[in-house]
Formats: C-alpha cells, sequence, structure tokens
C-alpha cells in the first residue's frame, strides 16, 4: 500500500500491535471497571488519525465503530473506538466481559478521506478494490465502509458504491445522476490494517 506514504507516516508491526493490545485493553477495563494502562506510546500514537476498530467472533462482525476523520490523537481515538465498538454498536448487543475471550480485535488506521471528483457515472473507475475504502455524504446523511468490506463481500466498483450509499441511508444507486444523486459527495481513503490472528493472540498486519 505504497500510496499510504503520499497522506500519513504508516506504522510498522510494533506500533500497529501496540495499538491492537491497547484497544482490547481498552474494552476488558470498560467492562470490568477498571482504568486502562497506556504507558510510555510510540511518537505515532500522538498524531492525529483516522481509526475504526472492528470486533469479529467467530468469523461474524460483533462491533465495529471509530472515526473516519483525524480529529484526535491516535491513542484517543483506539481507546474511544474500542469501547465503542464493544458496547455502543446499535447493532449487536453489548459485548460481555466473558465473550472477550471469543473475540478477535482488528484496527484500521485511515487516511485523510479524499474527494472523488468525477462524474457520477465515472466514479467506479476512481475506485480500487481492496485499496479505497468509500464514505458517501447527502445532507444528514453519512456512509462508511472500509476498504476490507468490498474484498469480504465481493464487491465490484459499482456494489460498493451502492452499498455504501445503503449504509448511508440513501437509494443503492443514489451516486448516480438523476436519481438525487447530483448532491451526493463520494470520498475515498485507505487504510492500515491490525489484526490478532485469534483472540488475544499473535498480531499481523494484512495486505
Amino acid at each position: 500500500m505504497s500510496g499510504l506514504r503520499q497522506w500519513v507516516v504508516m506504522l510498522d508491526l510494533d506500533e500497529g500491535t501496540i495499538a491492537v493490545r491497547l484497544a482490547r485493553s481498552a474494552i476488558i477495563a470498560h467492562l470490568s471497571g477498571s482504568v486502562v494502562e497506556t504507558g510510555d506510546l510510540p511518537d505515532v500514537f500522538r498524531e492525529m488519525r483516522g481509526v475504526f476498530v472492528t470486533l469479529h467472533k467467530d468469523g461474524d462482525l460483533r462491533g465495529c465503530i471509530g472515526y473516519p476523520e483525524p480529529v484526535m490523537a491516535l491513542v484517543d481515538a483506539v481507546l474511544n473506538s474500542a469501547v465503542s465498538a464493544a458496547v455502543r454498536d446499535f447493532r449487536f448487543p453489548p459485548v460481555r466481559y466473558e465473550e472477550m475471550a471469543e473475540i478477535t480485535v482488528e484496527i484500521t488506521i485511515l487516511t485523510p478521506p479524499t474527494k472523488i471528483d468525477a462524474k457520477p457515472r465515472d466514479l467506479p473507475g476512481h475506485i480500487e478494490i481492496g485499496r479505497h475504502g468509500l464514505i458517501v455524504k447527502k445532507g444528514i446523511h453519512q456512509g462508511l465502509l472500509l476498504p476490507q468490506v468490498a474484498e469480504e463481500w465481493g464487491f465490484d466498483a459499482e456494489e460498493f458504491l451502492s452499498q455504501t450509499c445503503v449504509k448511508a441511508g440513501l437509494f443503492p444507486d443514489a451516486w448516480l445522476a438523476g436519481n438525487g444523486g447530483g448532491d451526493v459527495a463520494v470520498y475515498s481513503f485507505e487504510g492500515q490494517i491490525f489484526t490478532e490472528t485469534e483472540p488475544g493472540g499473535d498480531i499481523v498486519e494484512k495486505s
């Protein structure tokens, strides 16, 4: 993912491992009523970054929440997103403390979103599946899908756009002109992904 270097300094595996461990510790601390200790962190954790924390259980999604924009330091974004993914994702019941032994933690660190300046029908040609995540905005509506979603579900660029529109609460073809799509803004971003290979296990970076 060399394109990431145009936007932000990439994390190395040690830093990514710290981020994932920090996310797991934040969730466990919240569920047990204790306080998470961050200790001394590398300088990158003081940088403003967009972050999403994704939880999986038995291969299924168990929670996913984050910050698409770099609005706070990485350490705070990780801590807040982790707890929110565990207990504030309205699609799922709150994670129980005992469940953490069955849940894998994944972190996606985002580049700043960039608006795709193209005619609506040309948008798919500006999207690279497996590299780009998408944000669709229209008025008060906003939807985001991470880069890994398109690959996991086998979406092509058009379906990825449509599913991001649905995530925003819009019609699937809202990104097209002639269906209220003229005032829909589409943004792309990239993500650096670190994940546990098993609950509490080793950390790897997804390519």
